[in-house]
């Protein structure tokens, strides 16, 4: 994730608080505190290195890396502080979830499912995937994180699209809790790198955005996907598109120029050169032939 300029609260309702701790100045050994209360969940996004948090109900700091996070509950009013020794500024951005929002949202009294997910809550289960393990960021929390923090609207359309967009993150969060045999998340960047791409190829996506949304120079992300998958970031995207227009190329009902643009290209005449180099016939050709 890019470097944001925010430093602040940036969104407060009656149900989420969301604040940025990223200091202009470098502060050396910095410190932070917040505010935890029964009444709060507080959900942190580690944002550099080395970042230590003690809370009450903790005898030993916790000790973040880059991009990791955790979700906490506290029973009690209580001061959580935190800081750094490290040279880089100590970023990280703070939502604090109000327990009523929460217990609304999952209705523990629905089914047992919800009971238990809202009582791991309260129980602090969410806080490593392993026992010593604090649970990493994946693409998808940084792409919602970057799309909080830059969203330009206000009013009701902000609180919709804030509330929308903290929904997603809770459920990535509980959907990574729920996977069995978790391996590092530096482990699984390949995997994370094509599932990002399954679900965006239809966009204009790089390795150099992915590498900044992940914290990961874009080097290595084409060399580690190159290693597993065999084939590169670029032709990985244009297989995709390519096996997606032939389909729809069969539907009559769709024009060329929309099946070009559902698949990614922005011009016709890119997606016909592409087209025709992968199949060896114009998409009209392929169509009419039909």
């Amino acid at each position: 994730m890019e470097s944001q300029q925010q430093n602040g609260p940036i969104f407060i309702s009656e149900n989420i608080e969301i604040t940025v701790h990223n200091p202009l100045v470098s502060e050396g050994s910095s410190k932070s505190y917040i505010l935890e209360d029964p009444s709060k969940f507080n959900l942190l996004f580690l944002l550099s290195p080395e970042i230590h948090l003690k809370t009450y109900d903790c005898d030993t700091p916790f000790i973040f890396k880059k991009y990791q996070y955790i979700l906490h509950y506290s029973i009690k009013k209580n001061k959580a502080e935190l800081w750094t020794d490290n040279e880089e500024n100590m970023k990280y951005v703070h939502i604090q979830l109000h327990y009523k929002y929460i217990s609304n949202l999952i209705n523990p009294s629905s089914n047992t499912e919800a009971s238990e997910i809202l009582e791991k809550m309260l129980q602090n289960n969410f806080i490593f995937l392993q026992k010593s393990t604090h649970p990493n960021m994946t693409v998808e929390m940084h792409i919602i994180l970057k799309e909080i923090l830059t969203y330009y609207k206000k009013g009701v359309m902000q609180k919709l699209f804030i509330e929308a967009k903290i929904i997603k993150l809770l459920i990535l969060i509980f959907e990574q809790f729920n996977e069995k045999n978790n391996l590092e998340t530096a482990s699984k960047t390949p995997e994370m790198i094509k599932q990002f791409i399954d679900e965006n190829y239809h966009r204009n996506i790089k390795a150099e955005e992915i590498g900044k949304l992940i914290g990961i120079n874009q080097n290595l992300i084409r060399k580690e996907f190159k290693a597993e998958y065999h084939t590169t970031i670029n032709h990985y995207i244009s297989e995709l598109r390519m096996l997606k227009a032939r389909k729809l190329i069969t539907d009559k009902d769709i024009m060329i120029k929309e099946i070009a643009i559902e698949c990614g290209y922005e011009y016709l005449q890119n997606f016909t050169r592409a087209f025709k180099k992968k199949f060896g016939v114009s998409p009209e050709s392929l169509r009419n032939n039909k």
